[in-house]
């Protein structure tokens, strides 16, 4: 006998609980949440520097030219060096102005040797004519030629002056310190006075200037730093600049000047000019540089790591933020600049206490609910996982 008999159970009855427990929904297994990593926004004092684009130029610069006549006979320097001013770089051959300083010599011997003769007769010549033995007009006259012999001598003196400044020049000197450049001529060469081509070139290195090409909406945004106090100036209004050579962590400190700011007319932009100290000849004439200045302090500064900013099919920036209730919203950002050490400086977008995704970005679509385990960001931009004791910490490096 069957167990519906044995029951006493209709088989309607049956039907109908065998149908109830087959419409019984079974239990769902719970649905695994996507672990991300986030980080914190705390607001932070951040110092706000702009970096500008620069050239160098010396400080002084002197194209050496002959100032006589004449054949090289020696170069006393060597190229590439540095020279201090009075320094001897040429010998030109001196013969013919040792030769013009002797004419000289023996012209003023001449001429004094005149005035000697004259000075005795013009005073006898006076003394006779004031007892009228002779006449007032050889009186006069012998005065004339004391005069005349007189101003012999200081024709003579003069041209002595002349030759022996010439035979000076014979030998061209340094007429600045600094770091002289390549010879344009050899011993044997033919040098005439104040000719077109220089010999050599000096350039003086220390102090160094910088010239700085920038916008006139970035030379208005720091005039009104300086104005607002933002950026301090001396009494000479001029400012702190840091300045690094392009592709190098060499760093520099200098001033930028303010007052003598100019209007190239073929670009329109703003030119203003640093000036660095620079002893040990790190910078070199024409050399790009960047030079940086402080603005002022953002006190509560929002800083992003750089993985956690996307950047949407516009170009617009944007990041993903774990929301209270653990899912994932689109926030647009508002970025000022990049910082040193890897993170976007935001100014709209984010607030404090934000929770911006940094690792699994590509795991997760908005809307998404996900478990966000906190990380930190070392000095250097890496993202490193809180993970439990005994794990080992993964380390991610910011996106390039």
């Amino acid at each position: 006998m069957s167990l519906v008999h044995r029951l006493g159970l209709p088989a309607a009855a049956v039907i109908v609980l065998l149908l109830t427990a087959c419409s019984q929904p079974q239990s769902a297994a719970p649905k695994t949440l996507t672990t991300v990593g986030v980080y914190k926004v705390m607001p932070q004092p951040y110092t706000v520097t702009e970096t500008l684009p620069g050239r160098t130029r010396a400080y002084m610069s002197s194209d050496v030219r002959p100032q006589v006549d004449g054949i090289i006979q020696k170069r006393l320097f060597t190229e590439g060096a540095d020279v201090a001013a009075g320094d001897v770089l040429y010998q030109i051959d001196p013969a013919r102005y040792e030769a013009a300083v002797s004419q000289a010599k023996a012209q003023l011997q001449q001429a004094q040797a005149a005035v000697k003769s004259a000075a005795p007769l013009a005073r006898r010549y006076q003394h006779l004519a004031a007892i009228d033995a002779i006449s007032k007009q050889d009186r006069d006259n012998a005065v004339a030629q004391l005069a005349q012999d007189r101003a012999d001598v200081a024709n003579a003196r003069a041209n002595l002056q002349t030759a022996r400044i010439n035979l000076g020049y014979t030998r061209i000197k340094a007429p600045i310190s600094g770091r002289i450049g390549a010879s344009a001529v050899t011993p044997g060469a033919l040098v005439t006075a104040n000719q077109t081509n220089a010999l050599t070139t000096i350039n003086q290195l220390d102090p160094i200037y910088i010239d700085i090409q920038q916008s006139v909406s970035q030379y208005l945004t720091l005039k009104h730093a300086v104005a607002t106090g933002a950026l301090e100036t001396d009494k000479n209004n001029a400012a702190p600049v840091t300045v690094s050579p392009e592709g190098s962590d060499t760093t520099l400190k200098g001033k930028l000047e303010f007052s003598g700011a100019e209007v190239a007319p073929d670009t329109g932009a703003v030119m203003l000019r640093a000036i660095v100290p620079n002893p040990d000849h790190t910078l070199l004439p024409g050399m790009y540089v960047r030079a940086t200045l402080t603005q002022g302090i953002d006190v509560k500064s929002i800083l992003v790591p750089q993985q956690g900013v996307q950047r949407d099919a516009a170009g617009r920036p944007t990041a993903l933020v774990v929301g209270a209730d653990g899912k994932v919203a689109r926030h647009k950002l508002k970025i000022a600049s990049a910082t040193d050490d890897n993170r976007w400086r935001v100014t709209a977008g984010l607030a404090t206490g934000d929770r911006v995704l940094v690792q699994g970005t590509d795991k997760v679509n908005v809307g998404d609910k996900v478990k966000a385990v906190p990380v930190t960001i070392d000095a250097d931009g890496h993202v490193h996982d809180l993970t439990p004791a005994g794990d080992s910490a993964h380390v991610q490096s910011p996106a390039a």
